[in-house]
């Protein structure tokens, strides 16, 4: 009697399916909303300017991959750099 093929189950260390397109360049953006920015206020930036948000300390921004929301996020300082932490995955 011919033995039954065993039930195929997925290779170890097989790499998921997503793992095809990770090396994929994408446009990771956190954005901060200026509500009343104008050209005449972009022109005018300089090295050192420093930009009003009505944006409340804490609460979350948008974080988009090429424009698609993803998450949310806020700033923060760590080791005398501004880094975002992810707050909620969209």
């Amino acid at each position: 009697m011919p033995e039954l093929a065993a039930e195929s189950k997925p290779e170890t260390g097989a790499a998921p399916a997503w793992a095809q397109v990770q090396d994929l360049p994408c446009d990771l953006t956190l954005e901060l909303p200026l509500p009343g920015f104008k050209v005449r206020d972009l022109v005018q930036l300089r090295a050192g300017s420093v930009l009003d948000s009505e944006w409340k300390v804490g609460a979350d921004l948008p974080l988009r991959v090429n424009g698609t929301l993803i998450a949310w996020g806020e700033f923060e300082v760590v080791a005398e750099r501004l880094a975002a932490r992810v707050t909620e995955i969209a």
